[in-house]
């Protein structure tokens, strides 16, 4: 009897599914507007500097440890895996709505009945044994289900998405900063080689004062742009130290030191990094021109951006799931059509459970329309409408910003290389002017503020150097993260005592 109820169940729902239909509208991606070539961008090509991994993009070994461990413990990074967990855990419990609801349940209970109330010949004491089975099962005949289910897909897409995202996202950040704690410790070994040679001035004039060759004025004149240096040093150190805490957060540590080439450890030095001692001063460039910055990276076709970038994906996933819940919406507009089964059997004797007299069962199929939910389901359609037609804005908002932020970093590493450049000889011209100007100072052919005004001019123009070096650094950091680049997964690691080979 209960595999003839099952066969009959079975055969009812598959005519139900058979006859069934997903309502609302079937996906399809909204048209854009791609444009033919990005930009900006002088040269196009198919190739795209997005298509390659990170660690092939920071070839620093420093860098690439620090952007592992930012993976691994970054708090944002791990947040987002939650979700994505959530989202799948989601996906499986909306699924299970599709199929039917089974249940099983057996029972016993011994009895006593009253004397008084007991019939003639019957024991007052009763067994009773009890066991069924049952089937429920509401018909997915509009698709309300899989439509649902669909929804809860995107959206775990969409969670996937977005862990890409922060992810790319910190990888981006890390090395910001990692580049800008490099242009810091340029800038300060500049300062502190600044300082030491104009105490050196200081020295010198001092001496030339005391032999009555030079004024007073011309002592506190070098004593002047003596302090002026000086000054920088614990701006520069303040920077250093927000920096390294910055990047320790993005790590998942505690704010500490990040240690980095050219400076000291703290086993290395007991004072702060950059205040008491600093890195060692670097030298400048050597020619005239310098070094040259590298060519701008290929873009790639725009057309690719919208597969590339997890942000834009992730917005066409929450699109895909409004456009499902439209489904939804439309579906509960329509009567329920929910089927029924039970089997089982009750006896007074457990041996007589499963005899046939014992059997029990029952079938049935029931339809319900609410009769006072029809208008807020109406309503509950507009509103799905509505965010759909929000998610269809956001996603073609989303398109033009990446391309605008793509345009904006081409035009970032075009003009900040070629601003490099013309550091770079500002650079060289004035280490010659300086050269010179001192050489004539000491021979009397010049006066003292032709020397000032050349190592002052000095100064700035290293400053300026290193901050359009970092600024050209960080251009290509922009592209990179504005083309889509920086989630793939890192390779694994090779093991640490390969075996050998057969």
């Amino acid at each position: 009897m209960m595999r003839r109820l099952g066969l009959a169940m079975a055969g009812l729902l598959i005519g139900a599914l058979g006859a069934g239909c997903a309502l609302g509208p079937d996906y399809r991606r909204p048209d854009t507007a791609t444009p033919a070539a990005y930009r900006f961008e002088e040269t196009p090509a198919a190739d795209s500097i997005a298509d390659a991994r990170w660690w092939q993009v920071y070839p620093d070994p420093m860098l690439q440890s620090l952007i592992r461990e930012g993976l691994a413990g970054n708090f944002d990074v791990r947040i987002a895996a939650a979700r994505v967990d959530q989202a799948r855990a989601v996906l499986g419990s909306t699924r299970l709505q599709q199929f039917p609801q089974v249940s099983a349940a057996a029972g016993a209970a011994r009895e006593r009945i009253s004397l008084y109330e007991l019939p003639t010949g019957t024991p007052p004491l009763t067994n009773i044994f009890s066991v069924e089975g049952s089937l429920s099962y509401e018909v997915d005949f509009w698709g309300k289900y899989r439509r649902a289910t669909e929804a809860a897909r995107a959206q775990l897409l969409q969670s996937v998405y977005a862990k890409q995202d922060v992810a790319a996202g910190l990888v981006a950040s890390i090395a910001t900063a990692y580049f800008t704690l490099q242009a810091l410790d340029e800038q300060l070994a500049i300062t502190h080689r600044t300082v030491g040679t104009r105490q050196k001035f200081v020295d010198l004039t001092q001496a030339q004062h005391d032999r009555g060759t030079v004024s007073e004025l011309d002592v506190a004149t070098a004593q002047a742009q003596l302090a002026i240096a000086k000054a920088n040093l614990p701006d520069l150190s303040r920077r250093i130290g927000q920096t390294e805490d910055q990047l320790s957060v993005l790590l998942g540590r505690n704010p500490d030191q990040i240690l980095r080439a050219g400076v000291p450890g703290p086993s290395d030095s007991a004072s702060a990094p950059g205040v008491a001692a600093g890195p060692a001063p670097v030298a400048g460039p050597a020619s005239a021109s310098g070094p040259v910055p590298a060519p701008v990276p290929a873009a790639g076709l725009p057309s690719s951006l919208l597969e590339r970038r997890p942000d834009l994906r992730e917005a066409e996933q929450a699109l895909v799931a409004a456009n499902a819940e439209v489904g939804v919406a439309k579906a509960n507009l329509f009567p329920n059509i929910t089927l029924t089964g039970q089997g089982g059997g009750i006896s007074d004797a457990l041996s007589s459970l499963f005899s046939g007299p014992a059997r029990t069962w029952s079938a049935g199929a029931q339809v319900l329309l609410p009769l006072l939910d029809p208008q807020r389901n109406l309503y509950q359609l507009e509103l799905a409408d509505a965010q759909k037609r929000q998610a269809l804005l956001q996603y073609q908002q989303s398109v033009h910003v990446a391309f605008q932020e793509v345009a904006d970093a081409l035009l970032a590493r075009q003009q900040d290389a070629e601003l490099q450049i013309q550091e770079e000889a500002q650079v060289a011209a004035q280490r010659r002017a300086n050269t010179i100007a001192l050489a004539r100072y000491r021979v009397g052919y010049a006066s003292y503020f032709n020397v000032i005004d050349a190592d002052r001019d000095l100064f700035t123009a290293e400053l300026s150097l290193s901050a359009s070096r970092l600024n050209t650094e960080l251009a290509v950091v922009q592209l990179y993260r504005a083309l889509g680049g920086g989630w793939q997964v890192d390779q694994p690691a090779p093991p640490a005592n390969p075996r050998p080979g057969p």
